[in-house]
């Protein structure tokens, strides 16, 4: 019987998602293990084996599995503490420092005390060489190999572990930096080593840089777990293939991971909107918003018809400049910590208490107040029912807790103190909506918000009245809802070449060289990962911005435009992206548009599940009745006892009203005043605003069929 299944590392819990042919998928959590990511692993695979019918060992359940799509935060966690590989950096003489300047601006422009990043990379391993190249990529200067010889003498020194070699221009011709990578890969053969031009060959010399050097900083942290875990699955048994979540919504070889490290940066959440789609086309929607809420973070991300792609950010206020789906990440989850700051003011996170010692609630030693604590004052938790029973929560440590750290020093009640604690991490995730939405123009209230993460479903009615959002969706497998888009992915491989050219007057056949370059480039990577080629799929992109622009604008140019070599469509395409991103275009002054990058995404469709459909079970949810429970009501700002129903027994059709707690193993359902709910056709609890059943018409008529998640994917 094949069996795949998703795992998802996370900061307090790891998830899992067991896929089995002719039965319902399979949910599972574990505590996660900061220390060593794949003992987590390995525990939660040792826990779905015994719960197997019939139960299995671990040994007898590895060679049925036969796929495995992990998403990792081990790269993601070694950039925000700043606890990755000694690196040193080989760059062109005279821009050594360019790391430090990074783009001369300052981030916060009025903020005299805010202080620059502290580069990855330390000044006395960032070592210049002789050599220089021009824009067009001739030689000016021939490269000083001495100079190299000595940068890596240095590094023996030093006990470098990791090396980045970018020099200017280096995107024209890459020879003087494969020069030097030829000497380093001889005299320094365990080193780590990645090469701008083999990463990331496009101009602007300080994103090739610092992505470069991230890449390098975290490269050996990542060979050497995804080698301690396929070492290990080896040992128990597993054959099967092994992907790694790639930051793009796509999935990639482990050696293509080792080599590329930095494309793993957002490897967990980057499962979460290419699933989003799945939920809401039965409700006629093509877009959606998907918010994941779990132990330490809170992403959210926007998806038309696909998710929403970025192709620079930052992480931890380091530059990268590679391919990413446009996830907005604040520190803001389930055991994010209450304080109160030098003014007075309550803040919740971005600190964390994480899985060790986690909230006070745990019983692990935890003292602070999170916002986790807070849900279990404010009733939305049931103590006796935390992961199905399996952990009982300490209602007296959360109160003791939120009464030392807040309600006194704010001159509180215990209650009060906690709604205060719900309000504001609410708020600071609606921030974080309106960040992906509004500030790329688009209108929040006119998307459909899939609501992921243990937590998450806690907090979205709250999040969606501040935003006025009418419609969200709560998966069925919501608290692991990134492991389930793991199942759903496609291999994707990214690929750029810098191509500098007015669109008025293009070069085709140099255009069309590069763009067949990279096809062949892609092709060739899935036919190593056994992608047949009616499976592979294209996609070109251009970068394009008005003469004397600094920022591009990235677009998909159909097929058939390049095949017509049709400028005036294309431009028309660029003016409207640009138009939607900055309300503006420039059309009408016929601006000259210029070409910088051109960009493929070579993609394998793998081949995916379905949502399974639930039979007609009716409006009445009276059997999934549990009781009754005291429970914070934010329109009532007071608390009101509310009927509490079982999950897992509410079935297609059944429909309650607001407010109302809904309770499974692996999450809660807070449904607030302002809001009913009913089950769709597929499992998933629609939360409508009251008065608004027309926006689940489509979701509730029975017989429809079931969307191929491969479909929604392609």
């Amino acid at each position: 019987m094949t069996i795949k299944i998703g795992i998802d590392v996370g900061g307090t819990f790891t998830d899992f998602l067991v896929a089995q042919e002719g039965r319902p998928p399979r949910i599972h959590k574990v505590l996660s293990t900061p220390g060593d990511p794949s003992v987590a692993f390995t525990n939660g695979l040792t826990e779905i084996a015994a719960g197997m019918d019939p139960p299995l060992s671990l040994e007898a359940l590895m060679p049925q599995i036969d796929t495995i799509v992990h998403g990792t935060t081990v790269t993601t966690n070694a950039t925000l503490t700043n606890r990755g590989a000694k690196t040193g950096l080989i760059t062109t003489q005279g821009v050594r420092d360019a790391l430090e300047m990074r783009r001369g601006i300052r981030e916060e422009q009025y903020n005299n005390r805010y202080t620059n990043v502290q580069p990855l990379v330390p000044r006395y391993l960032r070592a210049g060489v002789g050599g220089r190249l021009d824009r067009v990529g001739a030689e000016i200067e021939p490269l000083n190999l001495d100079d190299v010889r000595a940068a890596i003498a240095l590094y023996k020194k030093e006990g470098v572990a990791s090396i980045a070699i970018c020099f200017m221009n280096a995107f024209a011709n890459p020879a003087h930096e494969q020069a030097a990578a030829e000497l380093v890969r001889r005299e320094l053969p365990g080193a780590y080593l990645t090469v701008s031009t083999d990463l990331l060959p496009s101009i602007r010399f300080y994103d090739r840089v610092s992505t470069t050097a991230l890449n390098s900083y975290v490269g050996p942290i990542l060979s050497t777990y995804i080698d301690r875990l396929t070492a290990g699955l080896a040992k128990i048994g597993f054959r099967g293939l092994l992907l790694i979540m790639q930051s793009n919504g796509g999935v990639m070889a482990p050696d293509v991971a080792k080599d590329k490290a930095a494309l793993t940066l957002l490897s967990g959440p980057a499962a979460a909107p290419g699933a989003g789609l799945a939920y809401t086309r039965p409700y006629g929607q093509n877009k959606c918003l998907t918010v994941d809420m779990g132990g330490t973070s809170f992403d959210a991300a926007l998806v038309v018809d696909q998710p929403i792609m970025v192709n620079e950010g930052e992480i931890n206020r380091y530059r990268i400049a590679l391919p990413m789906l446009g996830i907005h990440t604040i520190g803001a989850g389930g055991g994010s910590i209450g304080w109160i700051d030098e003014g007075g003011l309550l803040r919740m996170g971005p600190q964390s208490a994480g899985a060790d010692p986690g909230p006070a609630c745990y019983g692990k030693g935890g003292e602070l107040p999170t916002s986790t604590d807070a849900n279990l004052v404010l009733g939305y938790l049931n103590p006796d029912f935390f992961a199905g029973g399996k952990m009982r929560l300490d209602v007296e440590a959360s109160r003791r807790a939120i009464e030392k750290q807040v309600a006194k020093p704010l001159g509180l009640s215990i209650e009060a103190a906690a709604a205060g604690m719900y309000r504001i991490i609410c708020n600071n995730m609606a921030q974080g909506v309106r960040e992906i939405t509004i500030k790329r123009g688009f209108d929040p209230r006119e998307f459909p918000m899939v609501v992921a993460g243990g937590a998450g479903p806690i907090h979205s009615s709250l999040i969606c009245s501040e935003l006025d959002i009418p419609l969200q969706i709560v998966p069925r497998h919501s608290s692991i809802f990134c492991a389930a888009g793991m199942l759903m992915s496609d291999l994707k491989h990214d690929f750029v070449r810098t191509f500098v050219a007015n669109l008025a007057d293009l070069d085709w056949a140099k255009l069309n060289a590069l763009v067949d370059d990279m096809k062949a480039e892609g092709a060739k990577l899935l036919s190593e990962e056994h992608i047949a080629e009616d499976r592979r799929v294209m996609h070109v992109k251009f970068d394009c911005r008005y003469l004397k622009q600094y920022h591009e604008v990235s677009f998909v140019v159909p097929p058939e435009m390049l095949a017509a070599r049709d400028v005036a469509a294309i431009r028309e395409l660029f003016h409207a992206e640009h138009n939607r991103l900055y309300g503006y275009s420039l059309e009408e002054g016929n601006v000259p548009v210029e070409i910088i990058n051109l960009r493929v995404q070579a993609v394998g469709v793998t081949d995916k599940p379905t949502l399974p459909e639930e039979p007609w079970a009716g409006a009445d949810a009276s059997a999934a009745l549990k009781g009754e429970r005291s429970v914070y009501v934010p329109e009532d700002q007071g608390f009101r006892n509310v009927p509490v129903y079982d999950g897992h027994k509410m079935a297609f059709g059944n429909r309650i009203a607001g407010p109302a707690m809904i309770e499974e193993v692996t999450t809660a359902i807070f449904v607030s005043g302002s809001y009913d709910c009913a089950v769709d056709r597929f499992g998933s609890f629609a939360l409508y605003r009251k008065g608004m059943e027309h926006l689940i018409a489509d979701a509730m008529k029975p017989g429809a069929a079931a969307p191929a998640l491969e479909e929604v994917q392609s």
